[in-house]
């Protein structure tokens, strides 16, 4: 007997926050590492030109909160087999993101999970991204 214990999963349950709060310097690298270069991450008076309140988050960056949430929930040795979202308002630097969810089906033949995942910023009171993700627990 390993002692390993199947971990039970179940429609509704709650998937662990992640919470970010990026910075210009972050915004910055992030942009280097993805060759995102557009103004507007990373230049004040560009991006408020463009009708933004300052330089704004990466839809990318996004995507790796919701993938760090899901990789998160499938524990170690898990699986994350897809994430998608859609961006729905812009953040800013300085803005504190969440990630949330809970588990959308259980689908005990295949072993996919599947997780909808919703990202607020600021207050909570702002949806950002909206999306799911499908893991296999480790």
């Amino acid at each position: 007997m390993t002692g390993h214990r199947e971990r039970q999963v179940v429609v509704g349950q709650t998937v662990l926050s992640v919470e970010l709060a990026p910075d210009a310097i972050r915004l910055l690298r992030f942009g280097a590492v993805t060759r995102n270069a557009h103004l507007i991450h990373y230049d004040t008076e560009f991006a408020r030109s463009e009708g933004l309140a300052g330089p704004v988050v990466m839809a990318q960056l996004h995507g790796c909160l919701f993938h760090r949430a899901a990789a998160e929930f499938a524990g170690a040795g898990g699986q994350v087999r897809e994430v998608g979202w859609r961006n729905r308002a812009p953040a800013c630097v300085g803005d504190r993101l969440v990630v949330t969810g809970t588990v959308r089906s259980v689908d005990a033949v295949g072993g996919e999970i599947t997780l909808d995942l919703i990202e607020r910023c600021g207050s909570g009171e702002v949806v950002c991204c909206q999306g799911r993700a499908v893991v296999v627990l480790g």
